[in-house]
């Protein structure tokens, strides 16, 4: 009993950990998944931006809910002289304890077709 006593806490600690690790990735995923899916919609010849805003937000409130995303901006930007439709998603992470960030910034770019 004693030594259940006094292990017991630390096994629960490591859990609850494991959780927290296994649920941010997870959010994380999801976030990419959908930036990455948004910025191909978007990138579709006689797409803009708002499909792809829009294409995102389904999916998320598919995946995760509707709470999960606090911001979602899609533009048209270019790399390396390449135009692209970039989608940038700031989402919660579910935390469960007060240790580690709360907020997650990912992106997802998909090159532009041409008409």
């Amino acid at each position: 009993m004693i030594e259940f006593a006094l292990v017991a806490p630390l096994v629960l600690a490591v859990a609850v950990g494991v959780l927290q690790v296994a649920l941010a990735l997870h959010v994380r995923s999801t976030l990419t998944a959908a930036a990455a899916e948004g910025a191909r919609a978007g990138a579709l010849a006689g797409s803009n931006a708002a499909v792809a805003e829009r294409r995102t937000r389904d999916i998320l409130a598919d995946a995760l809910g509707g709470e999960a995303a606090e911001r979602i901006e899609a533009d048209r930007v270019r790399v390396n002289g390449v135009p692209v439709v970039r989608v940038s998603i700031t989402g919660r992470l579910p935390l469960i304890g007060l240790l580690g960030p709360s907020t997650l910034t990912v992106e997802g770019h998909a090159m532009q077709e041409l008409p």
